[in-house]
């Protein structure tokens, strides 16, 4: 089965889904769409209410648990682990089990999540377009959105080349990733996702201008440096993965010397009312 994982947003909840290429649909995080559903941030209450809901279901003979199967999703420590999927049409089922304002909504969310994937595929500028105006509906600026896509494109082009020199997506993509920023930042990603106050939410979508900067430094010389060398399997990609976030890591700190101010920011992008304390 080949997958793509990707997010998706309903209201300012972030969902987690996996498109198969093979059956050609989306398979959703049932917890997240559950979260949703009952205005929970905190990902273990949600959980916890799906796992009682989950029982109860079992217990009634209710269909829809067994249409539920896991697959590897980006938990919020960055590693990969099994979660609770499900597809459209059995999330619509679900989604009558739980008393919820939201009930509705969701339902013409997730038809119309469908119907964008189609539309995707026949324009991938279209994913593109609704990122842009996702960040632009959060306030972001346009210098800010253009070095967020450049970033990802850097990022695309590093995972390309892993995916084509022996690196498992999943946790080994997860595992160099982290290598790369600690080295760069002084931060591993969980430990910099803390520093700003954030959960479930995307790290590098509340990153600083400079904070995009350096990352997208780290990720290009990390790709150079693995083609230079012709890095192959994880332990070589490793030594690269070193290697360029420490390039990063010496213009940081050359930057941090000139101006006297720490490229790392606790700031983040979250509304007033969602802002999460910083110890």
């Amino acid at each position: 089965m080949e997958e793509k994982n990707s997010m998706a947003i309903f209201d300012d909840f972030r969902i987690r889904r996996v498109f198969d290429k093979d059956k050609d649909k989306w398979f959703f995080s049932v917890v997240d769409i559950v979260a949703a559903l009952i205005e929970q941030p905190d990902l273990q209450t949600a959980r916890k209410y799906w796992n009682k809901l989950k029982e109860r279901l079992k217990a009634e003979g209710n269909e829809t648990v067994t249409n539920c199967h896991q697959l590897k999703m980006q938990a919020q420590d960055g590693k990969m682990r099994l979660t609770d999927v499900a597809d459209v049409e059995t999330l619509l089922r679900l989604v009558q089990s739980v008393p919820s304002k939201k009930a509705e909504p969701i339902k013409l969310w997730l038809a119309k999540v469908g119907y964008e994937r189609m539309q995707e595929m026949a324009d991938p500028e279209l994913a593109l377009n609704r990122s842009r105006e996702y960040w632009q509906s959060h306030g972001r600026s346009e210098k800010w959105i253009q070095q967020r896509m450049t970033g990802q494109e850097t990022r695309n082009k590093l995972t390309d080349y892993w995916d084509g020199h022996g690196v498992k997506k999943g946790d080994e993509f997860a595992m160099l990733t982290n290598i790369i920023h600690k080295e760069w930042s002084g931060l591993s990603v969980k430990d910099h996702k803390d520093f700003k106050g954030l959960e479930r939410q995307n790290l590098r979508d509340h990153m600083s201008e400079a904070e995009l900067i350096f990352t997208a430094l780290a990720e290009l010389s990390t790709r150079q440096i693995a083609e230079t060398e012709n890095s192959e399997g994880l332990e070589e990609n490793k030594d690269s993965a070193v290697k360029g976030g420490s390039i990063a890591k010496d213009a940081r700190k050359a930057l941090e010397d000139k101006t006297g101010k720490s490229v790392i920011t606790d700031q983040n992008f979250l509304p007033v009312g969602n802002k999460k304390k910083i110890k």
